[in-house]
């Protein structure tokens, strides 16, 4: 499998470990093996790079760094790296106003008109703090708005000037009707902890949480401030990576602009299960799921786990930030934490956090096969699309249990072909994922992405339908056909 890995460098980097032994000794060194050995084949697969922490009650059974932190320089990421969390943050800003609630100095029913005071008063008069909270304001998603993120995302925003021309438009539905999860409405969830309460939002969050519970590796990111131990965030370039683009970190703001440590996430686990930072009645209405399985900044899930396959209530929440991406995940009956912090961008952590989890509920893990798309950028890069092609035919027919052939792996290699200006060959990929997956929403998105880039606007309208079709709850596909049909605007 010289092909696979070949291009993965950082698998030949010593990594960084910690273990602290939990429980019984046998048990918890049998446990902290396996887990290793699991992360280990994602890390050597090109998936993984990044720091892992695993724990028991507070007790930790694996905390270790895989890869490199920073490729440039060869230096290893370990527990203690700086990773940016993304969306993690929304239960950091989640909690603040929950503070606020238990304070008596903001209600969940209280309108964003009323707290706003330069909020436009028709749609702000009929969104709720719980609206925002709960993803269920029908404010557009402002990272969804077409172009945005390469015309608007470097440049630096007041809070109150990105509030008033990207978390102002027009309602996508009533609010309270449905869930569509939008950072729009946790960056005026930070507006608002401004206008509420006294000091910024970051300073809020210095003096209300990460002080109490001392987590002195966590906090605002900005990019001019010089930080140690800070991890470079990277993204997949064909078979390699390269920087990630530049983002201006008032953008995500009170939405997805913390960074943090494995470590400093195991003591925010901890003191949630105490009343350090939140009263017991608040902390229920945090984790209570409403529509979605969407709870106050926690996706919360109950769902049958281990052996004996009982419910368990699982509440997790990824995030996903240029060149990083990132998941906490915790068992509240066994008090089981997961935290995955990755620097080269989209991986399936979600895989990886249930492999885990087999592993502490005496299952067997399924190790992860081989990237389909690791050949196919090989092959496209040698002989052109064509043969990669044919060489993914080739592979499916022969080859079918050996490789991993999940729909992201041809809309992966659809989108580098975009980002590359080969529409063409990014539609050719985008069709055949169709063929494959005909059932699923998201080839169809992409496809017409793809036709919409090479100027298609018929076969754009086409596919964006047809994905809507299939799931109805697609914005982007609602707002695409907008744009291209005039129809709705």
């Amino acid at each position: 499998m010289n092909h696979m890995t070949s291009r993965n460098p950082l698998a030949l980097i010593l990594v960084t470990a910690m273990f602290i032994p939990f429980g019984t000794a046998g048990a918890a060194d049998d446990s902290t093996s396996k887990i290793d050995e699991l992360m280990t084949s994602f890390h050597d697969l090109g998936m993984f790079n990044g720091s892992v922490l695993v724990a028991t009650s507070g007790e930790v059974i694996l905390s270790k760094g895989y890869g490199l932190a920073n490729m440039e320089w060869g230096i290893p990421n370990q527990p203690d790296t700086r990773f940016r969390l993304g969306s993690i943050t929304k239960q950091f800003t989640s909690m603040l106003v929950l503070q606020l609630v238990q304070d008596g100095k903001l209600s969940l029913d209280a309108n964003v008109a009323d707290l706003l005071p330069y909020y436009r008063s028709d749609t702000g008069s009929q969104i709720t703090v719980h609206h925002l909270l709960t993803h269920t304001s029908g404010l557009p998603n402002y990272t969804s708005q077409p172009g945005f993120m390469a015309d608007a995302s470097r440049d630096p925003y007041a809070v109150e000037e990105f509030v008033t021309t990207y978390c102002s438009g027009d309602l996508e539905f009533e609010p309270g009707e449905k869930f569509r999860y939008s950072n729009s409405g946790y960056f005026l969830l930070g507006a608002i902890l401004e206008q509420v309460a006294e000091g910024s939002y970051e300073q809020q969050l210095h003096a209300r949480i990460l002080e109490p519970v001392g987590m002195h590796d966590t906090g605002y990111d900005h990019s001019t401030e010089i930080m140690e131990r800070r991890a470079a965030g990277y993204e997949r370039s064909g078979n390699g990576y390269r920087n990630a683009r530049y983002l201006d970190m008032t953008i995500p703001y009170s939405a997805g602009a913390l960074y943090s440590t494995v470590e400093d996430l195991l003591r925010w686990d901890q003191a949630l299960y105490t009343g350090e930072l939140l009263s017991d009645r608040w902390k229920a209405k945090m984790f209570e799921p409403f529509l979605g399985d969407y709870a106050y900044g926690w996706g919360v899930k109950t769902a049958p786990i281990g052996a004996d396959e009982s419910d368990r209530t699982i509440t997790a929440h990824g995030g996903g930030i240029n060149g990083f991406n990132t998941l906490i995940a915790r068992v509240i009956e066994d008090r089981h934490l997961v935290v995955l912090l990755n620097n080269t961008g989209g991986t399936s952590l979600r895989e990886m956090q249930t492999g885990i989890l087999d592993v502490l509920y005496g299952r067997e893990p399924a190790h992860p096969k081989p990237p389909v798309a690791e050949v196919l950028n090989e092959v496209v890069d040698e002989d052109g699309v064509e043969a990669a092609i044919a060489r993914y035919h080739e592979l499916r027919e022969h080859h079918g249990d050996e490789y991993d052939f999940g729909e992201n792996q041809l809309n992966d290699l659809c989108y580098r072909l975009m980002a590359d200006g080969d529409t063409d060959g990014a539609i050719e990929f985008c069709k055949l994922n169709v063929e494959q997956f005909p059932e699923s929403f998201n080839p169809y998105d992409s496809l017409g992405e793809a036709y919409m880039a090479a100027g298609k606007t018929e076969l754009a309208i086409q596919n964006y339908a047809k994905s809507l079709e299939l799931n109805p709850e697609n914005a982007n596909a609602v707002r695409q056909l907008m744009r291209l049909t005039g129809v709705g605007e």
